[in-house]
């Protein structure tokens, strides 16, 4: 249960208002999470749900209002609804039995070019039986779809795994390593972790916590050291380490101190590879060179925080970009799940994603490129700007 968000797969529950949607995932989550009621319209924003679900592992339910809500309130939840797509992994559809109409349609079709995976739940068959050319209506829209009476139905729940499984992402089933792959087990590896403002007090933040874990599982043999101590380091170990990872604002000072022999990268660049595109990254970057007075640049942070001095995405990424380009930018900075308008951005940098799961990353970058604007991350626009990218991601290849 102590599983983060960012490392669930999302299941977004979608449907018109009163199909039974809330019904379904208290049903599966074995607890009263959504209100149940006959009266439209109860669900009134997004309600998370974070559960273990065998054999899947730890999942977040996302119950969303209804889509045919056409009050002025109503439009303001849809849109919210929408937004979510952003972040799901695995979409159920719920219906009841005349209720497939072009809602319905038109949110499959979106699911299918958004590239995700979709159950149909034709929820209520106690009331009604669903005919035969209803069936072969929605059939013609989906091969994963569940008949019941959710309320009711004692082997439903069984329906619902064995569906979810056949369409359990592949990254998913078979969780990606953030670094272990990239080495042999037993190698040493150096992790250099700066102890500033920007570290929790007492604690370290997320991507080296998980990049930790990631080594010991993959039996590799992890050095956490600062930046101030990490020359000793180098010198205390008998052999070169096989990788030095570093956090991205040391990436300077960290790569004039290990020799061009060590492979050298940074949390956040292994975090584009396990959250994002590292390719579409790297090729967003490179057009920092073709950044003109004027120019509008958007830093998206997934999560929201207190600005501090001299913070990475407020003040240094800035900096490094004026530096980099000597050019008078525009630079505007957006925090949280929603996307922004992003028509005006000549470039768009992400943050590292430690607080997403990479649907939402990944849909982001699908927007992106739809129209035509690069988008790169901190870690990768870090070292362009610093004239490392090259070693940076060389191990990458």
């Amino acid at each position: 249960m102590k599983t983060l968000k960012s490392m669930r797969l999302h299941i977004g529950i979608f449907g018109r208002t009163n199909a039974g949607k809330s019904t379904i995932v208290n049903k599966i989550t074995g607890q009263e999470v959504s209100i149940v009621s006959e009266i439209a319209g109860t669900t009134t924003d997004v309600v998370e749900k974070s559960m273990e679900l065998l054999p899947a592992g730890p999942v977040t339910f996302l119950d969303t209002a209804g889509i045919d809500d056409e009050s002025e309130l109503g439009t303001q939840r849809i849109e919210k609804t929408k937004k979510i797509l952003n972040r799901t992994d695995v979409a159920v559809v719920v219906c009841d039995f005349n209720g497939f109409s072009d809602y319905e349609k038109d949110l499959i079709e979106e699911l299918n070019n958004l590239k995700i995976p979709n159950i149909v739940i034709v929820n209520k068959l106690d009331k009604q039986e669903i005919s035969p050319e209803k069936l072969n209506e929605i059939e013609k829209y989906s091969s994963n779809i569940i008949l019941t009476s959710a309320q009711d139905d004692k082997d439903f729940i069984y329906k619902f795994k064995e569906n979810l499984v056949k369409l359990l992402p592949d990254d998913f089933v078979n969780s990606p390593k953030i670094a272990g792959d990239l080495i042999p087990a037993k190698s040493t590896v150096i992790l250099v972790i700066p102890i500033d403002k920007e570290a929790p007090k007492g604690r370290i933040i997320l991507p080296q916590v998980q990049t930790i874990r990631d080594l010991l599982d993959s039996d590799c043999l992890s050095y956490v050291v600062k930046e101030s101590e990490l020359k000793q380091a180098l010198e205390n170990l008998k052999e070169p380490p096989a990788l030095v990872i570093t956090d991205s604002q040391a990436f300077k000072q960290v790569s004039e101190i290990v020799p061009d022999a060590i492979p050298l990268t940074s949390f956040s660049i292994l975090f584009a590879r396990l959250k994002g595109d590292l390719q579409t990254f790297v090729k967003g970057a490179e057009a920092i060179e073709n950044l003109k007075d004027g120019d509008k640049v958007l830093i998206l942070e997934s999560c929201t925080h207190h600005a501090i001095e001299d913070d990475i995405g407020r003040v240094k990424i800035p900096n490094w970009l004026k530096k980099k380009t000597s050019k008078d930018l525009i630079i505007e900075n957006y925090s949280g799940h929603d996307f922004p308008k992003i028509d005006d951005y000549s470039l768009i940098i992400h943050c590292g994603a430690c607080m997403t799961n990479r649907r939402e990353v990944l849909s982001r970058i699908l927007i992106a490129s739809q129209k035509g604007i690069p988008i790169t991350n901190y870690g990768v626009t870090i070292s362009y700007c610093l004239g490392i990218l090259p070693r940076a991601i060389k191990i990458f290849e």
